[in-house]
């Protein structure tokens, strides 16, 4: 049993850093408006209109941030989880609209955890914030 509950940890806090640090990367070392408009903007303004790229540019990367630092801390895990499949459905929607063959690579491994978080029965995250919620009440 200790070791599924180490294999949910494992994929959580995996799965929480590599979007936290996306995310940070986003927020803190680009800056939003940066990523909105080198990124965002400039791959996709003649594909999507101005205002989905621009809540796109914001809300994949605060979701990242965000949903990345709850998967490593273990609160909210369901709710992050489902904020951060919408990010990938997102990123694969936009990836795939602007080049049908792209490399799903970043995208394929990250789902791959997701889900499998998503698969496994919560009761085996004992390592987690939202077990010591629960615990207590």
């Amino acid at each position: 049993m200790l070791n599924k509950q180490i294999a949910v940890l494992t994929i959580r806090v995996l799965l929480g850093l590599i979007f936290f640090f996306q995310g940070y990367g986003k927020v803190f070392k680009f800056g939003l408006d940066t990523v909105y408009k080198n990124f965002f903007q400039a791959s996709y303004s003649e594909l999507l209109p101005d205002f989905i790229l621009l809540f796109s540019a914001y809300f994949t990367s605060l979701a990242e941030l965000i949903a990345g630092f709850l998967l490593i801390i273990g609160l909210k895990r369901d709710y992050a989880l489902y904020a951060l499949a919408l990010v990938l459905v997102i990123v694969t929607f936009g990836h795939g609209l602007k080049d049908p063959i792209w490399d799903l690579s970043h995208v394929m491994y990250r789902t791959i955890l997701l889900v499998s978080l998503l698969l496994l029965p919560k009761e085996l995250d004992k390592f987690s914030v939202d077990f010591l919620i629960k615990k207590d009440k």
